[in-house]
């Protein structure tokens, strides 16, 4: 049985089998360092039982008054280890996180629009499209929209946090 554990800074020598992936965005090791500092507890990873490293999400909390809410930064598992149900739990941990220990609204992500399993295993999990961000992804000429989606956490009762015409309400990355 694998292990949900928090990422220590030494997991950074061990993950390339995680993100060597087309789909998983990787970042500088400051960037990784600067999240594990500031937001350990929404930083966690799914670890074998001979040690290989399965997935990890990183997160963080942020915005202000009914804007504040957890933020998966990313969220990722090694193509061996998926459809074993280990987002599913990664994912349950952050919101539990987000609602617990920061009393967030809700839980935001984005997701590129072409990921279209990711985008629907995030609406298996609760989670709706609250806008199109266009051009959110950029790589030299590339360009790819992006959907931000929400998903309500119980401190939302009113759930201003979801936009039941989120597919069709565009904004630009600056707007964010």
């Amino acid at each position: 049985m694998s292990i949900l554990r928090r990422f220590k800074a030494t997991d950074l020598f061990r993950f390339n089998n995680i993100n060597l992936d087309f789909l998983t965005e990787t970042y500088n090791i400051s960037f990784y360092l600067s999240y594990l500092a500031r937001w350990p507890d929404l930083f966690c990873l799914q670890e074998s039982p001979n040690g290989t490293l399965m997935g990890y999400f990183m997160g963080k909390a942020e915005g202000r008054g009914k804007d504040w809410h957890g933020h998966v930064t990313a969220i990722t598992v090694a193509p061996e280890y998926r459809r074993l149900g280990l987002a599913d739990g990664m994912m349950q941990l952050l919101e539990n996180v987000s609602e617990k220990t920061y009393d967030g609204y809700f839980v935001d992500l984005f997701v590129r629009v072409s990921n279209t399993v990711a985008i629907g295993m995030y609406k298996k999990f609760g989670y709706s499209v609250f806008r199109r961000v266009i051009g959110y992804y950029s790589s030299g000429d590339e360009e790819e929209d992006a959907f931000d989606m929400h998903k309500p956490l119980p401190r939302d009762v009113n759930r201003e946090s979801v936009n039941e015409n989120g597919e069709n309400t565009f904004v630009k990355p600056e707007d964010l």
